[in-house]
C-alpha cells in the first residue's frame, strides 16, 4: 500500500491521478492532496477521497475550506511553507508532483530532501534545475518516475535495458491543432483556437505549450536530465495520430517504441504502481481502428519555440530558467489575449537575449533569474499589448 500526497489535484493530471486511485484501493492511500485557487473541487475531492491532510496554497481561501471540512477528520492547511511542509510527513511514501510550472520546483526538492519517491508531472522542475535536482536525487538515493505520456514510454522501454547504452530517444509530438500551418496564418490564432488540441484532454498553460511546440521543447530538456542524455542524443520527430508515445533507439540499431491511446491515466498508474503493471479497464488500442501511422519533421522556422528549447539546452546554465519563466509569463499574456500566437516567441527570445547569463547557478541564482525573466519578459508582453 503506497501512501500518495498530490500536489496539485485539482488540474488535469491530479483530477485523473485520483481516479487511478479510486480504482485500486488495495495498492494506493491518498495521504494528501493540494490546490492553489479552485477551493471548491478541492473541497469536493476531499470529501469524496477522505486524505489526512488538505493544504490550499491560497491563504485568502483557507476559511473557506477550513469550514467546509470541519466535520471530517482531516486536517487543513493553507500557504505556500504548509505546501512544502506536507510533503515531508512521515506517512507519506510517493509525492506526485503535478502542478504547472516554475510553483514545483521548491515542493519537489523538500519532497527528495526528505526521501520520497518522486512522481514527476511537473517537467518544468528538471527544466529549470535540471542538474540540481538529478544531482540531489542521487544523493538521497531518491526514485524519479517519470508521468509525462513521453518520458514514461521511454522509461517503459527501457525496462529490463538500463545496462544497455542508449544511441538516441526520439520524443513524438503530436504537431498540436496548427500542424502544418505556416507564420502568416498563425498571426491570427485566437485563444479559443489554440485551446483545441486534436488529441489530448489538458490545462489551458500545457495546451497552449503543444500548440506552439513549447511543450515538446520542455521535454526536451526534461528527457535529458531524466535519462542522463548528451544534447544529441535527442530527437523529436511529429506524429499526429498520438499512438506511438516516443521511442529509444539502441546501439545495435534496435528500436523499441511503446504504444497506446492518448490517455494520460495510463501513465500516472504505471509511475505510481512501479514496479507493478496494474490492471484496468482503460480503452485498448487496436490497429485496425489506426490503419495507418504517418511520421514527419517539426516546423523549427515557424514554430520557433522548439528551436528555442533546443537552444537553450545548448547553452545550459540557467538559460533553460529564463526560457521557461519567459514562456510562463507569455502564455499567461496570451490566454489573456494581450499578445499574438507568435509574439509569445518574441518575448522568450527576447527574454534568452537579455537576462543575466550564469554557466553555473545555485538555487538562489535559479531564483533571481525567474524573478527577473518574469519581470522582463510582462515588461516586453505589456508594450506588445498597447
Amino acid at each position: 500500500m503506497k501512501r500518495i500526497a498530490i500536489l496539485g489535484s485539482t488540474g488535469s493530471i491530479g483530477t485523473q491521478a485520483l481516479e487511478v486511485i479510486g480504482a485500486n484501493p488495495e495498492s494506493f492511500e491518498l495521504e494528501v492532496i493540494t490546490a492553489n485557487n479552485n477551493a471548491d473541487l478541492l473541497i469536493a475531492q476531499a470529501l469524496a477521497f477522505k486524505p489526512n491532510v488538505v493544504v490550499i496554497a491560497n491563504e485568502a481561501l483557507y476559511e473557506q475550506v477550513r469550514d467546509a471540512l470541519q466535520h471530517e477528520d482531516i486536517k487543513v492547511y493553507a500557504g505556500a511553507n504548509a505546501l512544502c511542509a506536507v510533503v515531508e510527513m512521515g506517512t507519506v511514501d510517493m509525492v506526485l508532483t503535478a502542478m504547472v510550472g516554475y510553483a514545483g520546483l521548491q515542493p519537489t526538492i523538500r519532497a527528495i530532501k526528505a526521501g520520497k519517491e518522486i512522481a514527476l508531472a511537473n517537467k518544468e522542475t528538471l527544466v529549470v534545475a535540471g542538474q540540481l535536482i538529478t544531482d540531489l536525487a542521487r544523493q538521497q538515493g531518491v526514485n524519479i518516475y517519470p508521468v509525462d505520456s513521453e518520458h514514461s514510454a521511454i522509461f517503459q522501454c527501457l525496462a529490463g535495458e538500463f545496462h544497455n547504452p542508449i544511441e538516441k530517444i526520439i520524443l513524438t509530438a503530436s504537431g498540436g491543432p496548427f500542424r502544418g500551418r505556416k507564420a502568416d496564418e498563425l498571426r491570427q490564432v485566437t485563444r479559443a483556437q489554440a485551446l483545441k488540441h486534436p488529441n489530448w484532454e489538458m490545462g489551458a498553460k500545457i495546451t497552449i505549450d503543444s500548440a506552439s511546440l513549447m511543450n515538446k521543447g520542455l521535454e526536451v530538456i526534461e528527457a535529458k536530465w531524466l535519462f542522463g542524455l548528451k544534447n544529441e542524443q535527442i530527437e523529436v520527430v511529429v506524429h499526429p495520430q498520438s499512438i506511438i508515445h516516443s521511442l529509444v533507439q539502441f546501439e545495435d540499431g534496435s528500436i523499441k517504441a511503446q504504444l497506446g491511446l492518448p490517455d494520460m491515466k495510463l501513465p500516472i498508474q504505471y509511475a505510481l504502481g512501479y514496479p507493478n503493471r496494474l490492471k484496468n479497464d482503460f480503452p485498448r488500442f487496436s490497429f485496425l481502428d489506426y490503419p495507418q501511422l504517418t511520421f514527419e519533421k517539426p516546423d523549427l522556422e515557424t514554430f520557433r519555440n522548439l528551436q528555442l528549447a533546443f537552444d537553450a539546452m545548448e547553452r545550459g546554465g540557467n538559460m533553460p530558467c529564463i526560457l521557461n519563466a519567459a514562456n510562463e509569463i507569455a502564455v499567461e499574456a496570451f490566454l489573456r489575449e494581450e499578445v499574438g500566437f507568435l509574439e509569445m516567441s518574441d518575448i522568450i527570445e527576447g527574454s534568452m537575449a537579455k537576462v543575466a547569463y550564469i554557466a553555473n547557478p545555485s538555487y538562489e541564482d535559479y531564483v533571481t533569474t525567474d524573478r527577473e525573466t518574469r519581470a522582463y519578459a510582462a515588461e516586453v508582453a505589456g508594450k506588445l499589448s498597447i
